[in-house]
């Protein structure tokens, strides 16, 4: 018998003839398809590959393409660059009543909500539709109706034997349906209690606006849990994200059956050759493809910082503006608020002359905060 020793000695201490381990067949297939040698970095090579054009039967499609590409950059994407903000996040609070919430749900459109307690920065963790519908049909569910004790006593009474001859007739079937119905009683439902009160809440993750995106998704799936809420480091609520979102990220867009096509986010006004309206959510690329101003090239330098025209008017005017607020841009632009609120603007509307069509204009932002002086003009812009 051989002990461990020796077993490790020998493991220790190869022979000079001894073979090196063969390599997987599947890694060196891959290394085959993508034309690379051992030593090349196999992340690398597949990018190479993939941006050389391939023919024949075995090439990849523009859609496998695609997603390969996602993958390859999965590993650079933090939570905060999928995350819903906090602005656009649809959440209940924990005292809502439950008629209330069957409303939120029928109107929100999403099959999770968060739940919070005097504010987003307190999560008290998530309702899902499945359990709530659950909850509603425990509560509606009719109890079995039972024969009263002086009924039975009624009807065996004055003949004894005849009641123990007697066979039970056969009970005629129901259809399931039917039954279900029945047994179901909507009316007994207490719309106006709260949904603390149903404790169907489930748990959330909490995670950090750094987090790698790829985690997040592992985390996931380990625990799943397929809401995160994510935390900034002062303890408030920066934003959402789901599995769906991650997801997303390597397969594109996934839209369901209750999913409403979202139209473009700048359209011309009618009758007015010169005028636009737009989302404030719309990127300056696609602000300038519809209008003809490039507000891209116009941010210059802050154009890794402002990404939506929703943002070039915060900072233009150095704060959120009300609704009915007029905003000088850029050359002859003028941006008019239709909706906001005190967090962000939400609908804008944009006038230009029509000598800016095609045309690159500079940007006048205004100066950083520490170099406006003080005094009364500081203090009121402040405001």
């Amino acid at each position: 018998m051989t002990n461990d020793r020796s077993r490790g000695a020998a493991l220790a201490a190869p022979t000079a003839d001894a073979e090196p381990p063969p390599r997987e067949a599947w890694y060196d297939r891959l290394l085959s398809v993508f034309h690379l040698r051992p030593r090349d970095s196999l992340r690398a090579g597949i990018e190479e590959a993939l941006a050389e054009p391939d023919t024949g039967e075995d090439a990849f499609s523009p859609l496998e393409r695609a997603m390969l590409k996602n993958v390859l950059g999965l590993h650079k994407v933090r939570v905060d660059d999928v995350m819903l903000p906090r602005a656009d996040i649809v959440a209940v609070a924990v005292e809502t009543s439950l008629g209330d919430l069957l409303k939120l749900f029928r109107t929100a459109g999403h099959s999770r909500l968060p739940v919070y307690g005097e504010t987003l920065d307190d999560p008290r963790g998530m309702v899902h539709i499945r359990d709530f519908v659950e909850y509603l049909a425990a509560k509606a569910e009719a109890a079995p109706r039972r024969a009263s004790p002086q009924a039975a006593a009624h009807a065996t009474a004055g003949a004894p034997d005849a009641a123990a001859e007697a066979k039970p007739a056969p009970r005629p079937r129901r259809q399931p349906t039917a039954r279900a119905l029945r047994g179901l009683d909507l009316g007994k439902v207490d719309l106006s209690a709260t949904l603390a009160s149903t404790r169907i809440q489930r748990p959330v993750l909490f995670v950090p606006p750094s987090m790698p995106a790829i985690d997040l998704l592992v985390r996931m799936q380990a625990t799943r849990t397929h809401m995160a809420l994510v935390i900034d480091e002062y303890g408030g609520t920066d934003g959402l994200i789901s599995i769906e979102d991650l997801i997303e990220m390597v397969v594109g867009d996934i839209e369901d059956e209750h999913d409403v096509a979202e139209g473009r986010l700048v359209l011309r006004l009618e009758g007015e050759s010169e005028a636009f309206v737009a989302d404030a959510r719309a990127g300056l690329a696609e602000v300038a493809e519809t209008t003809g101003v490039d507000l891209v090239a116009a941010v210059g330098e802050m154009a890794e910082e402002i990404d939506t025209i929703g943002g070039l008017i915060v900072t233009l005017a150095g704060r959120v503006p009300s609704r009915g607020e007029v905003i000088a841009g850029p050359g002859d632009i003028e941006f008019e608020v239709l909706d906001a609120d005190p967090r962000r603007v939400k609908r804008i509307k944009l006038q230009r002359t029509p000598a800016k069509i095609g045309t690159v204009v500079p940007l006048a932002l205004p100066p950083p905060r520490s170099a406006v002086p003080d005094g009364p003009q500081a203090a009121e812009s402040g405001h």
